[in-house]
């Protein structure tokens, strides 16, 4: 075995972690690899403490609980292990070279959708109670996961490069593909030329053009009134037969067909469950997606809380002539400002990252709904969330999960909870 002063270690990987990376053990304590596969043995380079990718760590005086470490060699290949469909991230390029952002890539796709469920799973039992089957992941189209970004994040360093950063690491690594990506979006990124320091947004709306938003860092903040940046530019999108407007630079879900397949799943689980007479909640709104499937549903009376001033702006003109109202605010800061007794009559939930988290749980739950839709792009904070649902009486009545990020850790679930 190698020694761990070297910073290499040989690890047998047990399990998949949340956030794309594999479990292994050595002398008792937890190392979380990256670009491994559970069942395999692998050859991995320790890292630092916060260090970024490629640096290695001496493990002779280190007393934390787990380390971090990237494969460099598979000494005993999964049976479910392929060349990575994004070749400058395959595991025989050095780890500092290897972009982010396809970190399950090298995972033949039927089994990246059982490692995602068992993900699922776990956060459930560990933190939603138990007794909660997580549903299959399935995919959204007969593809191979790839072409199905419609917008994507680049970046440019000092020296003008062009690309992704490094896998945990904020260093640019020009690459000669970009398979993930629509190919139109692909082809725009790789003709980008004489970009600054900073950041390149690429976005593919409905209607096919690529627009490339450049956002450079001058290390200065513009003085109080002095930023006359132009209004960003509107786009559209379209889910069945309506039209959304959005800013080209704001939030729309990343897959093509996601949008369509949430806004699917929604109307199956809330079919005869949407009261006309009731008020609903469609609580992190965005630009009005799931209020325009409530009122689809039958619902007369909407209120969407989000954050962003311009979305809400939106999702008015977006959800016109119907009648709702468009609340500009934080939604744990609106629901506390609601008098006692108001009630619900369906709640959606499609919180970030993080999750609704418990005071937003508490406060509707408080308003008593006959019915909650929760869609979730982050397992762990979706299994927390439910654990306090639950805790109030909920039951979750049933949960549908979407393969809408192939290639990566992400994927989407929804979920019906009912009294």
């Amino acid at each position: 075995m190698t020694s761990p002063s070297a910073g290499l270690l040989e690890l047998d990987i047990t399990g998949i972690a949340h956030g794309g990376t594999f479990i292994a053990r050595h002398e008792g304590r937890v190392v979380f690899v990256s670009d491994a596969i559970p069942g395999e043995r692998v050859r991995a380079r320790l890292l630092a403490p916060s260090a970024g990718s490629g640096t290695p760590a001496s493990a002779a005086e280190d007393k934390r609980s787990f380390w971090r470490a990237e494969t460099v060699e598979v000494l005993d290949a999964s049976p479910h292990r392929r060349p990575h469909v994004w070749a400058e991230a395959d595991v025989s390029r050095d780890p500092a070279d290897r972009p982010g952002g396809a970190d399950l890539g090298h995972i033949e796709l039927t089994h990246q959708r059982t490692l995602k469920r068992q993900v699922l799973s776990e956060a459930l039992d560990k933190f939603a109670g138990p007794g909660l089957d997580a549903p299959e992941v399935k995919a959204v189209d007969d593809g191979d996961g790839t072409g199905w970004r419609t917008r994507m994040t680049l970046h440019v360093d000092d020296a003008g490069r062009v690309g992704p950063y490094a896998a945990r690491s904020h260093r640019v690594i020009p690459v000669a593909s970009y398979p993930l990506a629509r190919p139109v979006l692909a082809a725009a990124a790789l003709d980008l030329r004489d970009a600054k320091f900073g950041r390149i947004d690429l976005v593919e709306p409905a209607d096919g053009q690529v627009r490339v938003i450049r956002k450079v860092d001058t290390g200065r903040r513009p003085p109080r009134g002095g930023d006359k940046r132009a209004a960003p530019e509107i786009v559209r999108e379209r889910v069945g037969g309506r039209s959304f407007q959005v800013d080209a630079g704001g939030f729309w879900q990343v897959h093509s067909q996601a949008a369509p397949v949430l806004d699917g799943a929604l109307r199956e689980l809330l079919a005869g469950r949407v009261d006309p007479a009731a008020t609903h909640f469609d609580l992190y709104g965005g630009v009005g997606l799931f209020a325009a499937t409530l009122a689809d549903l039958g619902a007369t009376d909407i209120v969407t809380v989000e954050s962003s001033r311009r979305a809400t702006m939106q999702a008015r003109e977006n959800l016109e002539p119907l009648d709702i109202t468009a609340v500009t605010g934080r939604v744990e800061r609106y629901l506390a400002t609601l008098p006692a007794g108001t009630a619900a009559g369906t709640v959606v939930l499609d919180p970030p990252r993080s999750g609704a988290g418990r005071a937003v749980v508490d406060a509707v739950h408080a308003l008593a709904p006959e019915s909650i839709a929760y869609v979730a792009c982050d397992p762990v904070a979706l299994a927390r969330d439910l654990g306090t649902f639950r805790g109030h009486g909920w039951q979750v009545s049933e949960m549908r999960a979407f393969d809408l990020f192939p290639n990566s850790h992400h994927f989407e679930v929804v979920a019906l909870l009912t009294r």
